[in-house]
C-alpha cells in the first residue's frame, strides 16, 4: 500500500472519526484525491463511513478505522506475548506475573527517570515524556489543557498483553506517576480497553497537602488556646 494511504490512516488514527475535507487539509491535496483514497481504503476493508447529523444543515460523512485498519499499526509480538502471559500465569501463578510485571516497571521508572531528569518545569518532563512514548510506538502527543496537560497515546502497541493482564496498564500509570514526580497528578481519563478508540491521561499540578501536626503539637496548641496564648 503507497504511503500516501499510510498517512490518510495515520491521521484517523491520531484524531478519530474524520470528515473527507479534514482528511484533505491535514494531507495538503484536493478533497477530490482525499476522497479517491478513502474510497480505496474502503475498497480494501481498512475504513468505513458513517452519516451523522449534526444540528441544522447537511449531514456530515464521516470516515473512522475498521478492525483492520487498527490492525495496520501493530500490536508488538502480540501473539507470543499472550502466550508468554498464560505460561507465566499457569506454571508459577498470578504472584509470579505481578512480580515480573513490577520488575518492568521498575526498569522503565529508572529510564524515564534519566531522561526526565534536568526538566526544569512540568510542562517540558510532559514534553520528554510524550516523546520516549511515541518512540515507543504509542503515537503519543501532549497538549495544554485548561491548568494542566493531556496525553494521548493513540495506539497501544501492547494491547494485547494489556487484555491478557490488566496489570500492565495498572503498571503505566504508576509508572507516569513516578516519573512526572511528586508534584504531578496523573488520572487516565481515555481507556481502551475500556471502549475508547486511545489512552489519554490528564495531568496537573498536585495539591500541596498541609502536614498533619504531630500529637504532641496539636496537644501543645490546645494548651496555648486555654491560657489565650
Amino acid at each position: 500500500m503507497p504511503a500516501s494511504a499510510d498517512r490518510l490512516l495515520g491521521v484517523i488514527k491520531r484524531r478519530g472519526s474524520q470528515r473527507g475535507a479534514d482528511l484533505a487539509k491535514a494531507l495538503g491535496v484536493t478533497a477530490e484525491a482525499a476522497r479517491q483514497r478513502l474510497l480505496a481504503l474502503a475498497d480494501a476493508g481498512l475504513v468505513a463511513a458513517e452519516t451523522v447529523r449534526r444540528g441544522v444543515g447537511r449531514p456530515a460523512r464521516l470516515w473512522s478505522l475498521t478492525p483492520a485498519g487498527h490492525a495496520r499499526f501493530p500490536d508488538t509480538h502480540a501473539e507470543l506475548t499472550i502466550q508468554l502471559i498464560g505460561a507465566i500465569r499457569s506454571a508459577l501463578g498470578e504472584r509470579a506475573l505481578d512480580r515480573i510485571i513490577r520488575g518492568r516497571e521498575t526498569e522503565i521508572h529508572r529510564a524515564y527517570r534519566a531522561a526526565l531528569g534536568g526538566a526544569p518545569t512540568l510542562a517540558a518532563r510532559v514534553a520528554r515524556l510524550a516523546e520516549l512514548r511515541a518512540r515507543e510506538g504509542y503515537m503519543a502527543e501532549w497538549r495544554k489543557d485548561g491548568a494542566g496537560f493531556l496525553l494521548v497515546e493513540n495506539h497501544c502497541p501492547i494491547c494485547a498483553a494489556a487484555a491478557a493482564c490488566q496489570g500492565f496498564c495498572r503498571s503505566e500509570l504508576e509508572i507516569f506517576r513516578a516519573a512526572l514526580g511528586p508534584d504531578a497528578a496523573v488520572e487516565r481519563v481515555e481507556h481502551v480497553l475500556a471502549g475508547a478508540r486511545r489512552c489519554a491521561y490528564r495531568i496537573t499540578r498536585a495539591a500541596t497537602r498541609k502536614r498533619r501536626p504531630s500529637s504532641k503539637e496539636a496537644d501543645h496548641d490546645v494548651d496555648r488556646r486555654a491560657v489565650g496564648g
